[in-house]
Order: structure tokens, then C-alpha cells, then sequence
């Protein structure tokens, strides 16, 4: 595992056909605030509900060439990204997903469930495409009911799910999290934030200090080197021990 304290970033890009949202996100990449290369995790478009593809194509493209790129899969629909249960259906939908992404050139490396969702099938579909998932976090969202399944991981590990694994680099801290425990933060550092915080002028600023600061206190990193460097050491767990 990493020694030095480092500090990683990724966005869920869930409204890429947004004009104001898309531009605002655009310009932040290309900024690279602290020296922090940040991870587009995009949620596909979708078809049913008439979303433009060759514009999807272009923009996705464009963050694929500033940052790693990832998969963000909203199991219901653009405004609902959680189903309200388990069933095999939503791992269906991650591969149609990712073949499509792949016919189209794209080639994500990683993974993000909507509303952090994961179950076991999931989790292997997750496993036969390559993915590493970013899926777990190190704190339980609030939105979530009581007993609501998620993974709960505070360092990177590899969760076995059924015989097969998936690398896991779990996200760690949202904006507000990270910004309040400033003071606090552990050795390995994930923070995420939404493309649509953006346009909110407070958390726009608040994300720009707070990752100025990171590159100065941390070792900056991106989602592809921190995957290459903990993939050797680290250690597994089962995905059963990992739900939380």
C-alpha cells in the first residue's frame, strides 16, 4: 500500500448535456486546480429518455483527453440513480452500458454505482469487463435509508464477489466531508463531487480552495496511477464483509 499521504479526485458527471454544467466542468479539468488531474466519471445517455448521443460522444471524448475516465451508471433512469432493490437486471444494464461505450471507441477504466449502489452481480459484471470500482465509501450518505445496503471500505482493496475480483478505490469524503475534517483526514485521501455543484458560486469556490490546498499538503495523484500502485499489495476482502 501507498506510505505517503496522497490525495485523489473524481467528478459524477450525471448531466454531460447540460451547456452551463458541461462548461463549467470542462473548464475545471482543463484548470487542473492543485495539479489534481480529475476523473470523469460520466453516466451514459439515455436512449429512452431521447438524450443526444453524438453529443455525449463529443464531451466524453474531450474529459477522456484531460483525465481518467469512468462509468457512471444511473440504474433507473437520468434523475434516478438507485433502484430500489437487487436484481439482475442492473448488472444487465452496466454491461449494455459498457459495450456501448465500447463500440464507440471509449474505454473507462473504472466504475461508480449511482447512488451507490452494488450487489453481487454487479460486482461481477464489474469483475468480466475490467473495471476498478469506486463504488464503496469510507461514510455512510445521508440519503440513505437505515439498512440500505452499500460497501464500506476506508482504504483500497481487492472484494471478491463470487470467485472473481474487482480492485476497489473507494471514495472517501464528498466536498463538505473533506472541507470540515480538513484537520483530520486520513493517510489516503478520494474526494468526489457532482458536475452540477458547479454551478452553485459557493461550492464552486469551496471546491477550488479545498483542492489547492490538497496539492500543497498531499501527494497529488489520479485515479489511474493510485489504481497501478495499490493494485500489487492490496489486500482482499469479501464483498459480504465489506456491506455495511
Amino acid at each position: 500500500m501507498i506510505g505517503e499521504p496522497y490525495a485523489v479526485v473524481s467528478c459524477h458527471v450525471e448531466t454531460p448535456l447540460d451547456d452551463r454544467v458541461w462548461t463549467a466542468f470542462a473548464s475545471l479539468q482543463a484548470r487542473r486546480p492543485g495539479g489534481f488531474r480529475i476523473a470523469a466519471l460520466i453516466r451514459p445517455p439515455d436512449r429512452e429518455a431521447g438524450e443526444r448521443e453524438d453529443a455525449w460522444l463529443e464531451r466524453a471524448r474531450a474529459a477522456a483527453a484531460l483525465g481518467p475516465l469512468g462509468h457512471h451508471t444511473h440504474f433507473v433512469g437520468p434523475e434516478h440513480a438507485r433502484p430500489p432493490q437487487p436484481g439482475p437486471e442492473h448488472a444487465a444494464r452496466v454491461r449494455s452500458e459498457a459495450d456501448w461505450l465500447r463500440a464507440q471507441g471509449l474505454s473507462p477504466r473504472f466504475f461508480c454505482g449511482g447512488g451507490w449502489f452494488i450487489d453481487e452481480e454487479v460486482g461481477a459484471a464489474l469483475a468480466e469487463l475490467g473495471y476498478v470500482d469506486c463504488t464503496a465509501t469510507a461514510f455512510r450518505p445521508a440519503y440513505l435509508a437505515a439498512g440500505a445496503p452499500r460497501l464500506g471500505l476506508e482504504q483500497p482493496a481487492w472484494l471478491t464477489f463470487a470467485g472473481v475480483r474487482v480492485l476497489e478505490l473507494p471514495t472517501t469524503h464528498s466536498l463538505g466531508l473533506a472541507v470540515r475534517g480538513l484537520g483530520r483526514l486520513p493517510a489516503g485521501v478520494h474526494v468526489y463531487f457532482h458536475d452540477t455543484d458547479l454551478l452553485d458560486r459557493g461550492r464552486r469556490l469551496a471546491l477550488l480552495a479545498l483542492l489547492r490546498l490538497l496539492g500543497r499538503r498531499r501527494r497529488v495523484v489520479d485515479l489511474d496511477r493510485l489504481a497501478d500502485e495499490v493494485s500489487p499489495t492490496a489486500p482482499e476482502r469479501t464483498f459480504a464483509s465489506a456491506r455495511g
